[in-house]
Formats: C-alpha cells, sequence, structure tokens
C-alpha cells in the first residue's frame, strides 16, 4: 500500500477517534442525572462524576504524549489507551451502585489522554502551513458526533432487556452502546491506522537526490565525446570536485568554532597523545542518537511569553464556554420554559452553527495567518460577552425581546469558538519543540481539563447572580486580549536561526 493511501486512511481513523468522543459525550450527558437519581446519589454526584471524567483526562495527557515522542509511535498509545474507555463504558453499563458509576468515568477519562499523542503526531507528519486546516478537520469531528449523538438516544431510550445479570434499558443503554462503538474502533485502528514518518523530509531529499542524478546526467550528455585520455582526465577531475572541502577529521569541532590542524604524528610511535584522545571523546553526540528529552527544559519550552499566552488562552475560552453550557439551561427553563425537545433542538442548531465556523476556519487558515485568526475569534468573543452582560444577566422585554437577545448572545458566543480553538492549538504547536509536540499538546489540555472541571463549578454556584458570572467572563476575556496585544509579534513560527541560537545555548 503506497504512502497516500495510509496516510488517507490515518487521518480517516483519527477523524473517528474524535467523532467517538463526541458521540460519547452527547449520548452519556442527556441521561447521567436521572441515571444517578435511580442510583439514590446526592446532588453534589453529577459534579463529581463529569469533573472525574475530566480530571483523568488530565493527569493521563501528558504522561501519553510524552510516551509518545520518547517512542515516536501512536498506534499502541491509542490502542491502549481505548482498552480504558472500553472498560469505563462497561463499568457505566454495570451501574451497580453510584460509586462504580463514579469509577466508571474515572476510568473512561483515562482514554482521552491518547489525544495529546494525536495532536502530536499531526504536528510532526503536516507541513506548517496545512497544521491549522488539519486540527480544524479534527475539531470538526468531534462536534459532528456532539451533533449526531443525541439522535443515539432516540432508539437508546427504547431499550428494555436483560443480558445475563445485566439490565438494559434507557440509563444503562448508553454504556453498552459506546463499549461496543470503542471496540469497533479498536479494529480500525488496527488495519486502518499507521505511524507513518514526516513525508516533506523525506519527501525533499528524494527530490534533491534525484534532482542531483538529473543534473550530471544531463551534464555528462551534454558534454561532447572526447578522446579516451582526455576522458580519464575529466573523471579524475570530477572525482576531485565531488570530493568535500572539509574533511571528517576538520569537522571534529563543534559548531561555529574555529579547528586547529591535526599536529604531525610523531614518526616514533603512531600512538595519539591525551590530548587528542580527550578532544576525540568530547565530540558531540549525534542528534539521531539522543533522545527528543535529552535537552528538553521545562522552563526554556513553556515559561515563555508567547506559549503562556495561548495556554491563557487555551483556559480561558474552555471555563467561559463550560461556564456558559452550564448556565444556558436554567437560563432556558427560568425565562422560556424550555423542555428537553426544545433544549436538543437549541444544541442542534449551535452544533451545526460550530461545524460551519470550523470549516470557514479550515478554509481561512490557508489564506491567512492563524494570529490574525486568533485576534479575530478574541473580537467576536468580546462583543458576545458584553452582549450577554448587558442583555441575558437581566433580560428586559417581552417574549419576544427576551428570546431574540437569548439567540444573538448564544450565536454570537458559538461563532467565536472555532477561530480561537483552531488558531491557538495550531500557533501552540509551531512555537513549542517539534520533538516533544505529544508531551506539549498533553500539558495544553491538561490546561484545558482543568478549565473544564472549573467552568461548571464556578457557573452552577453563580445561577442567581448573573452579572457576578458574566461580569468574571468578560473581565478574562479582556485579559486574554490584553496579553494577544503586547505578545501579537512573538505569535508566529520561530524561523531557523532562532531554533539554532536556542539549540546553541542547550550546548552550553
Amino acid at each position: 500500500m503506497d504512502y497516500r493511501k495510509k496516510k488517507k486512511l490515518t487521518y480517516f481513523t483519527i477523524g473517528l477517534i474524535f467523532l467517538f468522543s463526541g458521540i460519547e459525550y452527547a449520548v452519556i450527558l442527556p441521561t447521567i442525572w436521572k441515571y444517578l437519581q435511580t442510583l439514590e446519589a446526592a446532588p453534589y454526584f453529577l459534579g463529581l462524576a463529569l469533573s472525574a471524567f475530566s480530571l483523568s483526562g488530565l493527569l493521563s495527557g501528558p504522561f501519553f504524549g510524552h510516551l509518545s515522542d520518547k517512542t515516536r509511535t501512536t498506534k499502541k498509545i491509542i490502542l491502549f489507551a481505548n482498552c480504558f474507555e472500553i472498560i469505563g463504558n462497561f463499568m457505566y453499563f454495570m451501574g451497580y451502585s453510584k460509586w462504580l458509576l463514579l469509577a466508571s468515568r474515572l476510568v473512561a477519562g483515562v482514554g482521552t489522554g491518547a489525544g495529546s499523542a494525536i495532536f502530536g503526531f499531526l504536528s510532526r507528519s503536516t507541513a506548517s502551513e496545512d497544521r491549522a486546516s488539519v486540527f480544524a478537520a479534527a475539531m470538526a469531528c468531534r462536534q459532528v458526533g456532539l451533533l449526531i449523538g443525541p439522535a443515539f438516544n432516540l432508539f437508546l431510550r427504547l431499550c428494555d432487556f436483560h443480558i445475563g445479570p445485566f439490565v438494559v434499558n434507557k440509563y444503562t443503554a448508553p454504556g453498552l452502546f459506546m463499549c461496543l462503538m470503542w471496540i469497533l474502533l479498536q479494529l480500525a485502528v488496527v488495519f486502518m491506522y499507521w505511524d507513518l514518518p514526516p513525508q516533506d523530509k523525506e519527501g525533499s531529499g528524494e527530490s534533491m537526490a534525484s534532482g542531483g542524478r538529473e543534473d550530471v546526467e544531463g551534464e555528462r550528455l551534454r558534454r561532447p565525446s572526447l578522446p579516451v585520455e582526455q576522458e580519464e582526465d575529466s573523471r579524475e577531475e570530477e572525482e576531485d570536485e565531488g570530493k568535500p572541502l572539509m574533511t571528517s577529521n576538520e569537522l571534529q569541532g563543534s559548531y561555529g568554532a574555529v579547528v586547529a590542524p591535526n599536529p604531525p604524528v610523531s614518526p616514533v610511535s603512531g600512538a595519539v597523545s591525551n590530548g587528542d584522545l580527550a578532544r576525540s571523546s568530547e565530540s558531540p553526540e549525534p542528534e539521531e542518537t539522543a533522545g527528543p528529552f535529552s535537552r528538553f527544559s521545562l522552563s526554556r519550552e513553556f515559561l515563555r511569553e508567547e506559549v503562556i499566552v495561548l495556554l491563557a488562552a487555551q483556559f480561558i475560552t474552555l471555563f467561559n464556554q463550560t461556564a456558559l453550557e452550564t448556565m444556558v439551561t436554567p437560563l432556558t427553563q427560568k425565562y422560556f420554559e424550555f423542555g428537553e425537545l426544545e433544549n436538543s433542538v437549541m444544541y442542534c442548531v449551535c452544533g451545526l452553527e460550530v461545524i460551519a465556523g470550523f470549516l470557514f476556519v479550515h478554509w481561512l487558515s490557508r489564506r491567512t495567518k492563524e494570529r490574525v485568526v486568533l485576534a479575530v475569534g478574541l473580537a467576536i468573543c468580546n462583543i458576545s460577552s458584553v452582549w450577554c452582560l448587558i442583555f441575558l444577566a437581566n433580560p428586559i422585554g417581552d417574549f419576544p425581546y427576551q428570546l431574540t437577545e437569548f439567540i444573538i448572545g448564544v450565536f454570537l458566543q458559538v461563532l467565536g469558538l472555532p477561530f480561537v480553538a483552531v488558531a491557538q492549538v495550531s500557533l501552540f504547536s509551531k512555537v513549542t519543540s517539534e520533538k516533544t509536540q505529544g508531551f506539549s499538546q498533553g500539558v495544553r489540555r491538561s490546561v484545558g481539563g482543568l478549565a473544564t472541571i472549573l467552568g461548571p463549578l464556578w457557573a452552577g454556584g453563580l445561577t442567581e447572580n448573573m452579572y457576578i458570572m458574566l461580569g468574571v467572563i468578560m473581565a478574562l476575556l479582556l485579559l486574554l486580549t490584553i496579553m494577544m496585544g503586547c505578545s501579537y509579534d512573538r505569535l508566529v513560527q520561530p524561523s531557523a536561526v532562532e531554533h539554532a541560537e536556542d539549540n546553541s545555548d542547550e550546548h552550553e
């Protein structure tokens, strides 16, 4: 099978992974609260169950990312992580007690850590200019899962039978369904996923080699026929020209250093002096044999202005998103008396808008820089936060006006999400080291996991104090906008010269 077909099947499998993660969220979330109630769980157990899923993903993400950086493989990591999803969802299906349900979400959340390894793989296997569009496509797959997930509940809620000692009903069926889905995904990963090497470097090397061969052959074809003696002389000249200007002995010193010529060997003995032995033993280790973390420094990698800005963007956007998601359902029930059907329609419309947004960002990212996309997204989010603070904290007017104000606020909030999400992920992959992308993406996703834990907790306690909740959201967005404005010039991919300087600093 050729490289292109392997790459297409691998990307298709990655899309399935993100699709299933979205389906799992959309299938389990609508029924988990009533499921807990049947197990006589206290109200706070809902927050514990949702936070447990994010907590285990927060902890497993850097580990799986670090593992992928060291082994340069992701297939085995995905297969291993999916086992946690299978076991966790089967535990959810069993549902003997509220503690088993809590443990099931904790176990299943470990499987989400494979996303760090996948993002690291995508960063290494895609060109810099195509990375944003590839990330946008992967994120859009998850949004598709969130959109079609509620449709599966239409037939899962009709389940009412037994499998041995296990009861299959509308509460336990989502666990069994997702367990079977993740088992099918295991087969897809086994037969349709490959650990592909970076194609651009190999392709450029092959093209350069073939180009050199073509130049030599063309030169020989253009050269007129010569006598035998002249042809031998010209061949010797070609061999001399093919020799490097600096021999391997002259290249033993460090990069950029002035190397003195080798001292003459004593005619009495051919032994090498101690000084020469020391110099030869101090020759640097080849880059290929050194591991990706041989010169890695947490402070050098993450305590940089542009990295801190992008991690702040990850945290603030997800914190605000999950806080608003927590706030929306009580708000619609209080002012508009929405039920399950109306809320489902609203989420479906929002899902369609998000998918359209990711497709637009996929197109836009090929024509403009990521920092411009990030600036546009932050501008939309700031407008949305101001609108929500003015019109949604205390809706005014009659029912049609209140509904219009609510729809505009939700539309603006959802509209800005794809711009910020894709831009910050793509920029983060460019300002951090390519060799440790898995670990770096794990840190980024852990920051996002922390936000998804704190966001609902913050909003859940302030549903009756909307001015405070929405005011903090607006203040965080304003802070992020100021940080981005101050660091706008640094939100670009470092040049090769800067990489060389960083490497020289590490050598020192």
